[in-house]
């Protein structure tokens, strides 16, 4: 049972998320229009210095097939650099704990993790990363990776926006993106975590006199600034193993707190940010009303779930009592809601051992990472939402005999082509590496021990949490073998670059037609009923898609399986 006393925790947490989604949304739309802003004195100079060292034309429109192009040329050079840096890690400088260098198929998962905003760590970031490779490699990643998803985010609003066939010029969003958002919030969010007490440092270990004796070092390092961006940027992956559970990334309630604004802020914004670019302001009430009521929906079966599964308090302090597997400096409200968001968020950072969650519990987040759209990550997240909105008015406007369009643009079999394809992606890329897990002698064994239906859900959660580009990972399971990280590599960049492209490519021929004016057979898209249809349209495709496989997990664990 959920003690009433943390309500109020939730209330506001929520209420400051949802107050400034709109005005973060004006600023995101501001960027991305090329409007003027507080910072064009400094970074405007800062830009332009960059393009002429890149060599490009910022004001060049470009097709869909460009921008996607330039897309996946800048993101293939960052992972390469970094799957290099990786594998000569122990012999560069800064590298006081002796990380070794890694093996290939570690390094190529850890760089395509980092690069394809999933930060699924098979590595144990204390004893395997150096601090060179962690803040020139695995740190630019995380820059670059949410700044790939909002340019996505952007060509697609484009698309409903324009007639020229072109999106923009992908180096110009890029940049933009770094320099106006990413960065400067990023600097924000580090200095009030620093405040709070989170640690700043470049010294690598803390030198310790226990009191049984002896000495015992610490690790240490920049460990505010890689929160804020892992936060922010909806990265996910721990400075530390443990991830937020551990008392250095979020000591206390408060930068528990700043966490979850920071993880919640863009994908919140997006809907009044496209809104804004298209022109429609009032378009955004059913897209934010869609993620939040599926959110908030999921969060309180989450949390019901989750109020009988934990321990009666034994301090005073702790009056709402400890949750099995979080951390005791939190409430249940604090642990959850935390959770619960990162997951939504497809942020993917932990402060719960997500292995001791009730089945049903597991469910819900997993749930989550199937729908990959409430909110879901910085930039696709929101593009996943589009896409469902695109079938949605597609079989809608078929079911009640009116033309499929939306913000003015007819909705074909373009389109429609490219959507379903998406969407399917996404169980096409979960499903087969966990069958081929499976069958091929050994995996399975070696992984988890053989099957049993909770064997069965860490491995289902394990290539959804890398599909979906979300992270998190739940254990015991033993993944850091050639084959899971091969295979967990393939998912994570065919989940991430095959939905990214086929947003683009529905963008693209989008913003080759005349925007039509609504007649009387067109559906209206800004009313309660369409928020309702959207809502249920993403509950039940999401259902078919992947019940019958938690059938096998999850669901055989409620039934009294081990």
């Amino acid at each position: 049972m959920i003690p009433t006393g943390t309500v109020p925790e939730i209330v506001l947490t929520l209420g400051i998320a949802i107050a400034l989604a709109p005005l973060f949304g004006r600023y995101l739309a501001n960027v991305y229009s090329n409007g003027p802003s507080v910072w064009d004195p400094i970074v405007g100079r800062v830009e332009r210095a960059v393009f002429w060292i890149m060599g490009v034309d910022p004001r060049r429109p470009m097709t869909w097939s460009q921008y996607a192009k330039a897309l996946l040329l800048t993101d293939g050079i960052a992972i390469g650099f970094v799957f290099v840096l990786l594998q000569l890690q122990s012999g560069l400088p800064n590298n006081a704990l002796g990380a070794p260098s890694m093996s290939w198929h570690l390094a190529f998962h850890t760089s395509i993790a980092f690069g394809t905003n999933t930060d699924f760590q098979h590595y144990v970031p204390e004893e395997q990363a150096s601090l060179l490779s962690s803040l020139f490699g695995l740190q630019l990643l995380m820059f670059t990776s949410p700044a790939t998803g909002l340019c996505v985010f952007a060509a697609m609003a484009r698309g409903f926006s324009r007639k020229d066939g072109r999106l923009g010029n992908y180096y110009s969003d890029f940049v933009r993106t770094l320099t106006r958002v990413l960065v400067p919030v990023t600097v924000l969010g580090a200095i009030a975590l620093v405040l709070l007490g989170v640690p700043e440092t470049l010294t690598q270990t803390a030198q310790i006199l226990p009191l049984t004796g002896g000495h015992e070092s610490i690790p240490l390092g920049p460990v505010a600034s890689w929160d804020s961006i892992e936060f922010l940027g909806t990265n996910g992956g721990g400075f530390f193993t443990a991830n937020a559970a551990h008392p250095f990334q979020d000591p206390t309630s408060a930068t528990n707190f700043v966490a979850i604004l920071l993880m919640l802020s863009i994908p919140l914004a997006s809907p009044f940010a496209f809104a804004r670019l298209v022109r429609r302001p009032g378009e955004a009430t059913p897209l934010f009303a869609t993620i939040l009521t599926i959110f908030l929906a999921g969060f309180i079966v989450f949390l019901v779930f989750e109020g009988s599964n934990h321990f009666l308090p034994v301090t005073v302090n702790q009056g709402a009592g400890y949750l099995v597997g979080a951390e005791t400096r939190f409430s249940i409200s604090e642990s959850a809601l935390f959770q619960f968001s990162s997951v939504y968020s497809n942020t993917g950072a932990t402060n719960m051992a997500l292995g001791s969650l009730t089945p049903l519990s597991q469910t819900v987040l997993m749930f989550g990472m199937f729908m990959q759209s409430t909110p879901g990550g910085v930039g696709t997240g929101f593009g996943t939402l589009l896409i469902n909105v695109v079938l949605a008015v597609f079989m809608g406007g078929l079911m009640v005999g009116r033309s499929p369009e939306y913000l003015g643009k007819k909705i074909g079999m373009p389109q429609v082509k490219w959507a379903a394809a998406a969407i399917l992606s996404h169980p096409f890329s979960i499903l087969i590496p966990t069958a081929l897990a499976m069958v091929i002698p050994g995996v399975l064994q070696s992984a988890i021990g053989g099957y049993t239906p909770h064997g069965f859900t860490v491995l289902l959660y394990e290539f959804s949490s890398e599909s979906a580009n979300n992270g998190s990972g739940m254990g015991p399971i033993n993944d850091g073998t050639m084959f899971f990280n091969v295979a967990g590599a393939l998912v994570m960049a065919v989940g991430r670059y095959f939905p990214a492209v086929a947003m683009l490519a529905i963008a693209g021929s989008l913003a080759q037609q005349e925007p039509h004016r609504p007649g009387p057979g067109t559906l209206k898209t800004r009313s309660v009923t369409f928020w309702f249809f959207l809502v249920a349209f993403i509950v039940i495709v999401t259902g078919l898609l992947f019940l019958p496989v938690l059938a096998l997990g999850p669901f055989s664990q409620m039934v009294g399986g081990p």
